[in-house]
């Protein structure tokens, strides 16, 4: 390359009207999301039951619904904002509650967040990127495991591309209003997983400030309008729960004063960040546990935690992001292409460096934010290189983004050496054929060796896709790929692990407050799912929540509100909490299955 090398095509119009033979193709990578993501959906049951166990009470209470209780009793929230609790909530009243209600919603959203990417990639670089940023989205395993399952981030990521669409469609004509609607869908993304969703904000900011075809004063006035709407998207939800008077509204998790805000910047905040407030290192400091994202440090997101999650096409969007900055480094300041490698290179290159470096509690299935990322960036630069082939450091540029992608998916399938041992063998020969070709400009057969490319590209993480979607998935921490492809999913297990028939039975038939309480939320997750009663999770998620307090569940057994108490198997009343002690000097015990249950009536 030489100082001198023009840009591999023009820029094309802002808004280029699709030309028809595209539109097939959208109708059929949408009608393919759609059935990768909802096929056989309810095979994992309740996936994670703590998630479902809340969605079951925000259908039965309008208050655990807007405060995003883990009980319709109301004592204890998750430990998330629940503006992804506000969607299966409604789809669980609407539809009725069941496993397909709990987890359609998110399958729902990624087939919208497929269509947002290709969208906003085809107002840039045309129908053909959009096709080729929303396929790698969609065939990206992590995005396959989250859009069916039931955490907060299928909707964050919808949120996100929405914002990312917006931005796109303010920076062609300096809208304040598209970028005020970004600025409201990223406020949600903070009611949705807090302070994760503001991680994007630096690169939008800095996409609109540079692109926008108006004065510097005007699009310093439009991103400070934008900033502005942030604050009320998410700040109105922040003020209800702080002037809510507290003795009527669950406690709010995670929190070590009962304040969402106090949760945001702690727990879910700057805790992540550096660990402390509730982190435990995750995987930052610790031995490396996959659940927990292994070490930190700039190779996280290729390591065995991560890599087979969402990097398969990350080292080439490395290489395109690089080579799009170098051949758009002399293009006008409104230059389409180069606002958008800012925008999603952005949001990918950001978002990336938090996720590899914190050390806090970080878990793999977290990488699925930068998947559309990572498809936009490819889609966007890809197309534009092979529109510049003729030019050789293009062409070069875009063999290599191939052949690197040959190689990774190679390293990342022997991973798993048993699954599919040919698969890895195909891809990297045919990696050098198609590289080749393309170095070499692709001649006549210039298409088929792009389409090639593009095969080549994908067969790696979509066979993992596709094998992630033909499993089950269970727990706190899933995991994508194909059977013994990982640990399994993990999770926090308790008494509810065992439930047996004749404690589903006993709770059922209790029509008091809350049937049981229990010390492990998961536990009371699950007798929650089982009997269809409210259980009280004595201490929220990580048991060191106080709510209830002594004196408040004292109160509730003495008004009749609690029936049973569910202890550890074998033994007395699981934890060491005051609430267990109490049960145990002051009530009888009897065996049912495997559980230790108090009779408190």
């Amino acid at each position: 390359m030489t100082a001198t090398l023009a840009p591999p095509a023009p820029a094309v119009p802002a808004t280029p009207r699709p030309a028809t033979r595209h539109r097939p193709l959208g109708w059929l990578m949408l009608a393919g999301t759609a059935a990768l993501y909802l096929w056989n959906l309810t095979a994992s049951g309740w996936a994670n039951s703590y998630y479902a166990a809340a969605t079951q009470a925000a259908t039965r209470s309008w208050k655990a619904w807007l405060f995003g209780s883990l009980d319709a009793g109301n004592v204890v929230t998750v430990d998330k904002p629940p503006a992804s609790l506000w969607l299966s909530g409604l789809f669980g009243r609407v539809f009725g509650f069941s496993s397909w209600s709990v987890l359609a919603p998110q399958a729902l959203a990624g087939v919208a967040s497929v269509f947002l990417l290709y969208a906003a990639v085809k107002r840039v670089a045309g129908p053909a990127a959009g096709l080729l940023a929303g396929t790698v989205l969609a065939l990206t395993p992590v995005a396959t495991l989250m859009f069916r399952y039931n955490l907060p981030d299928a909707l964050l990521v919808l949120l996100l591309v929405g914002a990312g669409y917006a931005v796109t469609r303010a920076t062609e004509t300096a809208s304040s209003r598209w970028l005020a609607l970004a600025g409201a869908l990223v406020g949600l993304g903070f009611l949705t997983k807090m302070l994760q969703a503001f991680l994007v904000l630096p690169a939008f900011g800095l996409a609109y400030l540079l692109a926008a075809p108006t004065s510097l004063r005007r699009r310093v006035w439009h991103v400070v309008l934008a900033g502005i709407s942030v604050v009320g998207s998410a700040g109105w939800y922040v003020a209800l729960v702080a002037l809510w008077p507290a003795g009527s509204r669950p406690y709010i998790a995670g929190s070590t004063n009962d304040s969402l805000l106090e949760l945001a910047l702690g727990y879910n905040g700057l805790g992540r960040i550096f660990g402390g407030d509730g982190n435990p290192g995750g995987g930052g400091d610790g031995d490396g546990n996959v659940g927990f994202g292994g070490a930190s440090g700039l190779g996280r997101m290729f390591g065995a935690a991560f890599g087979t999650e969402v990097s398969w096409l990350l080292p080439a969007a490395i290489v395109a992001l690089g080579a799009g900055f170098w051949f758009t480094r002399r293009a006008p300041r409104t230059d389409p292409t180069r606002a958008a490698l800012l925008l999603w290179g952005g949001w990918l290159v950001l978002t990336g460096l938090v996720f590899s470096l914190m050390g806090g509690i970080i878990h793999p299935y977290y990488a699925v934010a930068l998947a559309p990322a990572i498809g936009a960036v490819v889609g966007v630069a890809g197309v534009r290189l092979w529109t510049g082939r003729t030019n050789r450091p293009a062409a070069v540029a875009m063999a290599a983004m191939v052949a690197v992608t040959a190689v990774w998916s190679f390293i990342l399938l022997d991973r798993t050496d048993s699954w599919l041992p040919w698969l890895r063998w195909v891809i990297l020969a045919g990696g050098v054929v198609v590289a080749t070709g393309l170095a070499l400009g692709g001649g006549r057969a210039g298409r088929w060796v792009a389409t090639a490319g593009v095969v080549v590209a994908l067969a790696g993480t979509g066979a993992y896709s596709v094998a992630t979607a033909a499993r089950t998935h269970t727990g706190s921490i899933p995991l994508s790929g194909p059977a013994g492809a990982d640990v399994g999913g993990l999770r926090m297990a308790g008494p509810g692990d065992l439930t047996s028939d004749g404690l589903t039975s006993l709770l059922a038939a209790t029509d008091t407050t809350w049937a049981a309480a229990t010390t492990n939320a998961t536990s009371a997750a699950d007798m929650e799912l089982a009997s269809g009663r409210p259980v009280i999770a004595v201490g929220g998620w990580s048991g060191s929540d106080p709510a209830p307090t002594l004196a408040e569940f004292q109160q509730y057994v003495e008004s009749g509100q609690v029936s049973y108490y569910v202890g550890g198997m074998g033994g007395g009343p699981r934890g060491s909490s005051e609430i267990a002690e109490w049960v145990a000097d002051n009530y009888e015990s009897t065996a049912v299955g495997n559980q230790t249950v108090y009779d408190l009536r």
